[in-house]
């Protein structure tokens, strides 16, 4: 993982099993750019599926020892700060995979889904509430920005037991495939949602106030089907998406 320090995030998964799993879920091919390889446990499942693996790790005495651990194989270590990976030297086709600290989640989502070379698939492990929050239907600022720039499925849910030391909360993983022609929607329309989601728990008509007057929003929710008691939440991309043209014909 990024970092070693346990109050930065570091619990080791050791199951193979799952190791393994998550391993075949990230695929084959020539690279697979891994986040935070700490110990190397999912690092010796994916080199037996990929030619190279460029694992970046953040704490200097892991990035130190990890290559010891696999002497003759296709691994690099990059030590640094998987969010200031320079992967402009990285071509297609590549994969992203990594089990990952929970308090630089979002981060990290975005980085990966907004390259300039986008990866084919990325695989990450994070925390259960998290990934529900990315899957369900009950939408967030996150999950429309992973829907808007990927395919998302759910992978295995991992206890808590499974990791030394266990975290408090449980984990699972998520598959993202980036859309090889780019975001369903435009980065103006993703700047509405935002604004939208300024307080998530209120009516829209309400966080949207300041582009029309309330009489006119509720005019344009009822001509695109949008309840006037919609939340943030309940709205799709396709919603937001019709909701900006109607704001700003």
């Amino acid at each position: 993982m990024v970092g070693t320090k346990k109050s930065l995030g570091q619990h080791w998964l050791k199951n193979r099993e799952i190791l393994n799993e998550i391993a075949d879920l990230a695929g084959s091919g020539p690279l697979c750019i891994e986040i935070g390889p700490g110990l190397g446990f999912l690092t010796s499942s994916l080199l037996r599926r990929f030619d190279k693996v460029i694992a970046v790790e953040y704490d200097d005495r892991l990035a130190e020892n990890l290559p010891k651990s696999f002497p003759g194989t296709g691994l690099e270590v990059v030590h640094g700060d998987f969010l200031e990976y320079d992967f402009r030297g990285v071509t297609a086709p590549f994969m992203v995979a990594g089990n990952i600290p929970y308090y630089i989640t979002s981060p990290i989502i975005e980085k990966v889904l907004c390259l300039e070379v986008l990866p084919e698939r990325v695989v990450l492990l994070i925390q259960k509430e998290v990934a529900e929050r990315i899957l369900s239907d009950k939408e967030t600022v996150l999950s429309l920005f992973v829907k808007n720039r990927a395919r998302v499925s759910a992978g295995p849910v991992v206890k808590a037991e499974e990791f030394t030391p266990p975290p408090k909360v449980d984990s699972q993983v998520i598959i993202m495939e980036p859309y090889e022609k780019g975001p369903l929607v435009s980065d103006e329309v993703f700047d509405l949602i935002r604004r939208g989601f300024m307080a998530p728990r209120k009516k829209l008509v309400h966080n949207l106030s300041g582009f029309k007057a309330r009489e006119e929003l509720l005019k344009v929710f009822k001509s695109i089907d949008i309840s006037p008691d919609a939340r943030p939440g309940d709205l799709k991309l396709e919603d937001w998406d019709k909701l900006y043209q109607k704001i700003y014909s």
